[in-house]
């Protein structure tokens, strides 16, 4: 008798109990104040900071069919989007327990499926009514009361001094363990007439600096970094100098590609406050607390803006942004540089230095510089990662297509070569000996970027070169960091790269701490893609558990009502007659199953933000909020209205808390959504994966032998 198996041993539903258990290893990573976790390499004994799911599972030893599935899922989702995979991560495991305690209440597998997925449709389309345009999110952020002085933030934003003209760039930070002191950079006297200093224009981009927002460590309050725009304000000094053009009462673009580089002009602020702040306050909105990257952030959002009024060109683009890491150099140091940073050897300095300043011209290579590179083709699975290995090239072969290939780059006078993929290391000496530069491993995308500003066309192959494939105008330095001097990490010397009027910007993240530089270059892209598709979806939801907590009340109000119509499907699908009977029981017991993982999630995130002591008070927090959401009518409004006053599951602590005025959060739209359905797509794949093996052909077999105990038959 099939009933007759009802127990639920270790044997039974083995890929569920295994994304649980890989899941509960992520639970820290959820919410706006994650706690890291050293991942240590048994074989090496390093270990390294990570702080996302997307490390962490690419991390773990996964052999399973589970866990392979899992990081199948989260990269699927860290490709697409760059956000949400701790919350998917975070969901997986808390169904996955949701589902095993209906299958302990001998909930059949059809029942949980069907029952689990109209439920999380029918949230996705309720929830609908917690989106904002991005329209509406500007107007509400800049015309609150969360004004620039509310904004206040622990970092600050100060303009290099190989970009901004000494001479009009007053104050710089002279001693990071000194933060209340600043020292005129001028050489005259600091005295100096403030008007006559407001009406001089910013330096030209042409010295080789960096624009923007030197971002000090969190815990330092010497200064003070103004969203969306250049202030600077010391908690000693009670002036303020402005650089940014989003202060600028002149409607005259000041972006000229003539010049290659963006002129701001120091004034007073605009009377507009959303020509003021742009989407300054919306990357604030959407960083969750991560103060470092939003300031870097809303450097690259102004500069891409003022761009945008120029050539009308999309106000952000994220094409546009590529990333330097910088080990060596304290996190103060980080900034944003227009242009291509990239990391170079000590050898390939003295290259630079010949052609500093100097134009050069410029070829860029579509696939790998060597002998042994063919092109793939252009339609190349996804997800695979080919290895080839060539056996080593008779010695007078490999000297044959080195001296071609150098002869090639002679003729056609080129200096610079970037490179898609790797460059031969023979060919690199040689290219070195005779002054010509090149560098690999350059993305597709600042390949691109040269390509629009230099006319240079990308080839394959050598053999394809031709006049017009070689562009002109680039120009290639040293990086500078903001006190002025070129850096020399040891191994690899940063190296600026720079034509007229390319878009191109580079973040340039700096640590002293090996094992952090991936985490806080992770931070910044989760951040940039988060205001990419929010841009993208022209939405936003309501963040701080907003959507959580509206999913958990409509999924409980659904599990007290009785069976719908539309739901009486679900009951041909059962086996048995006799639980086609009971089939609103199982629907109560599914939904119930389906709303504790919200809960879940809605507690372990106010426990890891630190509002509540423990779980416990945060699960009696959350039934308060549900309590007075039902007898409000409408739990909706309700929870809009909790979220406009800032106390929505909200304590004395959260991540804007220094601000003094609460900053409104906000989420992705699609991003969240996907993560929700890929979340419950992947525990009912295993579900009934598992239910394929246990209910096989050898069912009447498996009933005689001895070991029946064991399975449970559906």
């Amino acid at each position: 008798l099939p009933m007759a198996f009802r127990d639920v041993n270790a044997r039974r539903h083995i890929g569920l109990q295994q994304l649980s258990a890989l899941a509960l290893a992520g639970r820290t990573l959820l919410g706006p104040m994650k706690s890291c976790k050293f991942i240590v390499d048994e074989s090496t004994n390093q270990s390294t900071l990570i702080c996302s799911a997307v490390r962490l599972i690419e991390s773990l030893d996964l052999t399973s069919a589970a866990g392979q599935l899992l990081n199948e899922t989260i990269q699927a989702q860290n490709r697409e989007f760059r956000t949400g995979m701790s919350t998917l991560l975070f969901l997986i495991g808390a169904w996955s327990n949701a589902v095993l305690e209906c299958l302990q209440q001998n909930v059949p597998v059809s029942a949980i499926v069907s029952v689990m997925s109209e439920g999380l449709n029918s949230c996705c389309e309720r929830v609908q009514c917690l989106q904002i345009s991005i329209h509406d999110v500007n107007k509400e952020l800049c015309s609150s009361s969360v004004r620039p002085n509310a904004l206040k933030s622990k970092t600050c934003q100060i303009g290099c001094d190989s970009l901004l003209n000494p001479h009009i760039f007053l104050y710089v930070q002279k001693d990071i363990s000194a933060p209340e002191e600043v020292i005129p950079v001028n050489p005259c006297s600091h005295q100096e007439d403030c008007s006559n200093f407001n009406k001089r224009p910013l330096s030209s981009l042409a010295s080789f600096g960096s624009i923007a927002s030197l971002v000090k460590p969190v815990g330092d309050r010497s200064t003070s970094w103004i969203s969306g725009s250049g202030v600077i304000a010391s908690s000693c000094n009670k002036q303020k100098l402005t650089h940014s053009r989003y202060f600028s009462t002149s409607r005259k673009c000041h972006f000229s590609s003539q010049q290659g580089s963006f002129r701001g002009y120091l004034s007073g602020p605009s009377a507009d406050p959303c020509e003021c702040y742009g989407f300054g306050h919306l990357a604030m909105a959407l960083s969750h607390g991560n103060q470092t990257s939003v300031k870097l952030l809303q450097s690259i959002v102004a500069y891409q803006r003022e761009r945008a009024e120029c050539s009308g060109s999309s106000q952000f683009n994220i094409a546009g942004i590529v990333t330097c890491c910088l080990l060596g150099l304290p996190e103060s140091y980080s900034c944003v540089t227009p242009g291509f940073v990239t990391l170079v050897s000590p050898e390939q300095t003295t290259v630079i230095k010949y052609f500093e300043d100097k134009p050069l011209r410029i070829l860029l290579m579509d696939g790998d510089l060597t002998e042994q590179y063919r092109h793939l083709g252009f339609n190349r699975p996804r997800n695979v990662r080919t290895i080839l290995e060539h056996p080593s090239l008779p010695e007078g072969r490999a000297d044959l297509w080195l001296s071609s290939t150098l002869d090639i780059l002679i003729s056609f006078e080129v200096n610079l070569v970037l490179v898609k993929g790797n460059v031969c290391e023979n060919l690199m000496e040689r290219c070195i000996a005779n002054s010509i530069l090149v560098i690999g491993s350059v993305t597709r995308d600042v390949l691109c970027a040269f390509g629009e500003v230099t006319s240079a066309q990308p080839v394959t192959y050598l053999t394809q070169l031709n006049t017009s494939c070689v562009g002109s105008g680039a120009q290639v330095g040293l990086w500078k960091a903001c006190d002025g001097r070129a850096m020399d990490l040891g191994e690899l010397v940063p190296v600026r790269i720079e034509v007229r009027g390319i878009p191109l910007l580079t973040a340039v993240l700096t640590t002293t701490v090996a094992s952090k530089m991936q985490l806080i270059e992770d931070q910044f892209w989760t951040l940039a893609y988060r205001l990419h598709h929010a841009l993208h979806d022209k939405k936003v939801f309501l963040g701080g558990g907003a959507v959580e907590l509206l999913c958990l009340s409509h999924i409980q109000m659904l599990a007290k009502q009785p069976l719908q119509p539309s739901n009486k499907n679900a009951v041909r699908e059962f086996h048995n007659p006799g639980l086609a009977a009971s089939a609103t029981e199982y629907t109560s017991v599914v939904l119930q199953a389906l709303a504790s993982g919200w809960k879940q999630y809605l507690s372990v995130v106010m426990c890891n933000t630190a509002e509540v002591a423990s779980e416990l008070e945060a699960c009696t927090s959350v039934d308060h909020h549900l309590k007075k959401a039902a007898e409000c009518g409408s739990p909706s409004a309700y929870i809009l209205k909790a979220f406009r006053r800032g106390d929505l599951l909200r304590g004395g602590s959260s991540p804007f808390a220094d601000h003094g005025e609460g900053l409104k959060v906000y989420d992705n739209v699609t991003a969240k959504t996907e993560a929700w359905r890929r979340a419950l797509d992947l525990v009912l794949l295993v579900l009934q994966t598992d239910a394929e093996i246990i209910t096989g052909p050898k069912r009447n077999q498996l009933v005689n032998s001895h070991v029946s105990s064991e399975f449970m038959f559906l």
